[in-house]
């Protein structure tokens, strides 16, 4: 059963920032100087949409806001645009967090797959317009690939490690009473 007194909340609203702080270490770090021919899934943004859907009390859009763009500013990437969209989609799963408690996991899946689909595309479309130089749409396509089957990845991790569970139906209904 998750916790939702309010120590926890806070304890895991500091949590998701430290952990997204680990995700950007390791993702600079200079472990291989060559290129690629593949892109590995972004952790990052699947534990902004995994905590999303599975606990949205645990992810204010601040604190996605904050750690997206700095992750956009270190990684090179046109800075806001990616934190825009993933404060925006993060949002969009919260406000349908409740269907999803009690709906199965492939559904929540493909809700995750569907949304960041989404923001590739949109992403992708912006950067067009502005004429932003991108990657090769090969690389992103892949990357959506390995980020949409990397989600169960971030869903057990979540539950089986952090202690990120869905809410109950009794739980959430704890959680509005408080608001």
């Amino acid at each position: 059963m998750a916790n939702t007194s309010p120590a926890r909340i806070w304890a895991m609203r500091a949590a998701f920032p430290a952990l997204a702080l680990l995700i950007m270490f390791f993702h600079l770090l200079p472990l291989n100087t060559e290129p690629r021919f593949w892109a590995p899934p972004d952790f990052l943004l699947l534990l902004a949409i995994t905590w999303s859907l599975r606990r949205p009390d645990f992810v204010p859009a601040l604190s996605i806001a904050l750690v997206m763009l700095l992750a956009d500013l270190l990684f090179h990437r046109p800075p806001g645009l990616l934190a825009l969209l993933t404060v925006l989609a993060c949002e969009f799963l919260k406000a349908r967090a409740a269907p999803h408690r009690e709906s199965t996991f492939v559904s929540e899946w493909l809700a995750a797959g569907v949304t960041l689909i989404g923001m590739a595309v949109l992403n992708r479309l912006i950067l067009v317009v502005f004429g932003v130089a991108q990657a090769p749409l090969s690389l992103t396509v892949i990357q959506i690939v390995m980020t949409i089957a990397a989600y169960p990845l971030a869903v057990w991790v979540s539950q089986a490690i952090l202690g990120v569970r869905k809410l109950s139906p009794s739980e959430a209904e704890t959680l509005m009473s408080r608001r």
